[in-house]
């Protein structure tokens, strides 16, 4: 479904539940991580793409109720009810509404009340699959929020406050990536990111004879477990041990020298984290003097540190990259790798554009064969960040500086 069509789907679920046209409408993309995972935590690097998979919103302003906020979602979630006269807390954890209601409370918390609106959520971005479903979301509600109250905020800043909401509301404890790339994303161009100095660098990737494969193995993962939790405490034990502010700042000298004094998991994680923020830098490199072979091996090394040392990936991520291993480079086949926090999700690959029919059906067969799991395989360009579509407001006569709200979820 191209974003037009997303659109077009939207608003027609829009219209069919409100019975008028929406005023604003906004889009935000998910994301690939071509390289640098569990990296952005530990102030590493980053190398995502945001890809052709996108969250749409469409709304208006509330012609019943000018306090309350109504959310709902095409793909059959319960609607969501925020009531802006009282005060506003976290749904019950799982809840895909914490995601935008947080972002509703950042907004409120810097004194920008948008009023009562009704909204429509549709998303091709896969729940669950590794592809920063819950960040495009994040950002697109941002993004609406900014229309309808006339206040664009600075992109760091924007993207900061969407990492909160997902901390504060969600439950989550992630790293900065998403959000920068749902935000900061260009066609044809992957982001380098400096997750200390959050200073993002675009790298061109529009070599016309390679193209990112996503492969969804379509084995959920749930990131509000304790794992994620866990590795972020062992990178955070490591870092104490070896002296440093972050692992960012050690060296695998450094590393070594220490060994005996950590824990097994604890020495093993930080191993991963200092090796794939080397692994990163190099594929940038690699990228814009466009040796694909080589960033393709920097992705099959960064998939063994992930599946032995961070101990993240699962039996479908390694089935998909082994696959990959048989292609080869002589089938089209540069690299293959597990993308997002792990235990579930996507693969990322890169292929020679002209192979990309022959490695799409041996991948989906094999793979078939191997788990008894139909897996969802597509391509995609780097894409654009978020955007809006449609902006029929007049200014922002609607901000308040009420910060009082409570949400509710009907049954």
């Amino acid at each position: 479904m191209t974003l037009k069509e997303l659109t077009d789907h939207t608003v027609r679920e829009f219209v069919k539940k409100y019975g008028r046209q929406p005023r604003w409408i906004v889009a935000a993309p998910g994301r690939v991580n071509i390289i640098g995972e569990h990296t952005d935590y530990n102030d590493g690097f980053v190398l995502p793409m945001a890809i052709e998979l996108y969250t749409v919103i469409a709304a208006d302003s509330s012609t019943q109720e000018t306090n309350q906020i109504r959310l709902y979602s095409t793909l059959g979630d319960k609607p969501a009810v925020v009531d802006l006269t009282k005060p506003l807390k976290p749904l019950p954890k799982g809840s895909w509404a914490n995601y935008p209601v947080g972002v509703i409370a950042a907004f409120l918390a810097r004194g920008l009340n948008p009023g009562g609106f009704d909204a429509m959520i549709h998303s091709t971005v896969p729940f669950g699959g590794g592809l920063s479903s819950s960040a495009a979301l994040e950002v697109a509600t941002a993004t609406l929020l900014e229309v309808i109250t006339g206040k664009k905020l600075d992109l760091v800043e924007k993207a900061l406050l969407c990492q909160k909401a997902e901390h504060e509301y969600a439950g989550m404890p992630c790293g900065i990536m998403d959000q920068f790339i749902s935000i900061m994303g260009r066609e044809n161009q992957v982001l380098l990111l400096d997750c200390r100095s959050r200073k993002p660098e675009l790298v061109p990737m529009s070599d016309p004879s390679v193209t990112v494969l996503i492969i969804n193995t379509n084995v959920r993962h749930q990131l509000t477990g304790s794992e994620y939790p866990m590795r972020r405490k062992q990178c955070e034990a490591a870092a104490k041990i070896l002296g440093v502010p972050s692992l960012r700042d050690a060296t695998t000298e450094l590393l070594e020298h220490a060994k005996g004094r950590m824990e097994k998991d604890v020495y093993h994680r930080a191993r991963h984290v200092i090796g794939e923020i080397e692994r990163t830098q190099h594929a940038a490199d690699d990228i814009r003097a466009s040796n694909w072979p080589a960033v393709g091996q920097l992705m099959y090394a960064s998939h063994r540190s992930l599946r032995n040392d961070y101990e993240v990936s699962c039996k479908a991520l390694d089935t998909v990259v082994d696959i990959a291993k048989v292609i080869g480079l002589k089938g089209g086949m540069f690299g293959c790798r597990m993308t997002g926090a792990g235990f579930g999700g996507c693969a990322v690959a890169l292929v020679k554009t002209d192979a990309i029919d022959a490695i799409s059906k041996k991948i989906a067969a094999d793979y078939k064969k191997k788990t008894g799991i139909e897996a969802t395989i597509f391509i995609s360009r780097p894409a654009a960040g978020a955007t809006v579509i449609k902006n029929n407001g007049s200014g922002s006569p609607s901000v308040r500086t009420n910060i009082c709200a409570r949400v509710s979820v009907p049954a």
